[in-house]
């Protein structure tokens, strides 16, 4: 069966009376601002928690062994809505799955207000990761649908930087909201909301404000080829072709066999699970960290906005840096190849993060090691879609991205084994899978504290480049299934 979005035009369809519709310029690149967007409503609403961990933790008693256990049921159904969302967005077209997945994660953002313990919270959180994973392969369908290889990259990279604003503006968002004090000047709202209202209220605002994104995604998205805001211009400038692109877009959309038997989709997958769980690690402990080692205060945290704001800067870099390999001449994948190899050599200064002295010198590694994981990030992403056929694009995404989040499922895991040591709880399915295939290490590391994950760090993206390389995704002859 083909799941396969075939639009009825080939051209742009006239508005009535023969008038030529309104032709809105550097069209795909309003595309981007609106999957921008969605990013930055992404991660806002995902590091809502994070950002007030401390504030909720204390509310509803959650230690950290809680808190890595809500984080990891969020990456498990993140996981889980990985695998489908990619066949979803194939199925549906990018528009109709967009819609589907920002309406769910916002709905499910503003209903964790009213979670009152660890299994609530963790509840609501495992529907938001159903809803959030589904952003992410919908968007890389809609840069293979918008923008030709020499700009893919950047187009991810403005897009993913989306995601690093988000993350720096989340505590400047929900840290006053959580703040606020309802108790004194808005008596009725903490009356309804009860204990907690401060937290609460920030989960409610940051979910709605994915509803209203909805306007304008419905008004101007459509393919290409169905586009009546697009320019002739443009659409041949969308059209245009790389080497071997041509060979790649033939045939009908892949079977899951295809996919599972694509050597390129294990290679990738195994990639993004040796180094996604970096970029986790900021998102999820980087605070906590500041908070226990470097002993910064609620407020304080807001200091974090330097790392996301770094990994911006990460998003953009690597996509440019890419892009202009590209246009020089060069093969798209070996292009992402060489920034990622850079990206890898930078990696190694991360247990200097937590062995320098002074707040200043932390921050400035941090920052630096977030660039080039994001420029990695940003790479090998675009590799996805310039090697795998637009029809099949969705689908081997989203399967490539659950090594992803199962690489941050372990991550927490250890972390938490790290900085916590024995627990004193009863063992969770989570905690009982990992001990399954981790106990060894896990008691290696227990109770050693972030400077031994600092250390791994500077291994993992050295030996996700050395696999791909090994495995010669950078060939063309990679591209087969």
């Amino acid at each position: 069966m083909s799941s396969t979005h075939h639009p009825s035009e080939s051209t742009a369809p006239k508005s009535s009376g023969g008038r030529s519709p309104l032709k809105i310029p550097g069209l795909r690149w309003w595309i981007i601002a609106l999957l921008f967007g969605a990013a930055v409503l992404n991660y806002v609403d995902r590091q809502t928690l994070s950002a007030l961990a401390p504030t909720i933790q204390q509310d509803l008693g959650m230690d950290d062994r809680d808190y890595a256990n809500v984080v990891n049921i969020f990456l498990v159904a993140y996981t889980i809505a990985y695998l489908v969302s990619g066949r979803i967005t194939d199925v549906m077209g990018t528009r109709k799955g967009m819609i589907l997945f920002v309406a769910w994660w916002s709905v499910a953002n503003m209903i964790t207000a009213a979670a009152q313990g660890v299994r609530s919270m963790g509840f609501y959180r495992f529907a938001l990761g159903l809803g959030e994973a589904g952003v992410w392969p919908a968007a890389s369908k809609a840069v293979s649908e918008w923008f030709p290889a020499r700009e893919r990259a950047l187009a991810i990279g403005f897009y993913t930087m989306g995601a690093t604003i988000g993350a720096t503006l989340a505590p400047y968002i929900v840290i006053p909201l959580a703040t606020y004090p309802y108790a004194e000047k808005m008596q009725w709202v903490t009356q309804i909301l009860t204990h907690g209202t401060g937290w609460r209220v920030a989960f409610i605002v940051t979910g709605a404000a994915g509803l209203v994104w909805l306007i304008p995604w419905l008004l101007l998205y459509r393919h290409p080829k169905e586009n009546r805001f697009l320019s002739t211009k443009e659409r041949e400038l969308i059209e245009e072709k790389a080497p071997g692109e041509e060979a790649a877009e033939s045939g009908t959309a892949w079977t899951w066999k295809q996919v599972f038997s694509y050597k390129g989709t294990w290679l990738l997958l195994f990639g993004r699970l040796l180094t996604d769980p970096v970029w986790y690690f900021y998102q999820f402990w980087f605070a906590k960290y500041l908070s226990s080692d470097r002993h910064l205060d609620q407020e304080q945290l807001k200091i974090t906005w330097i790392v996301y704001a770094a990994a911006g800067v990460g998003s953009i870099l690597g996509g440019w840096l890419s892009g202009r390999l590209v246009k020089g001449g060069g093969r798209p994948a070996k292009a992402r190849m060489t920034v990622m190899l850079a990206s890898a050599v930078i990696m190694p200064i991360s247990p200097f993060i937590a062995s320098v002295t002074g707040l200043d010198m932390t921050m400035t590694l941090a920052a630096c090691a977030v660039i080039a994981s994001l420029a990695w990030l940003i790479n090998i992403s675009s590799l996805v879609v310039d090697l795998v056929p637009k029809h099949s694009l969705g689908t081997v995404f989203s399967v490539v991205a659950t090594g992803s989040t199962i690489g941050g499922i372990v991550m927490n895991m250890i972390v938490a084994t790290m900085v916590t040591g024995p627990s004193t709880k009863p063992a969770g399915f989570l905690d009982k899978a990992v001990q399954t295939v981790f106990g060894g290490l896990l008691e290696q590391v227990q109770g050693h504290g972030y400077a031994q994950w600092f250390l791994i760090m500077a291994f993992l993206h050295p030996a996700a480049w050395l696999l791909l390389w090994l495995g010669r995704i950078h060939q063309p002859a990679t591209r087969e299934a």
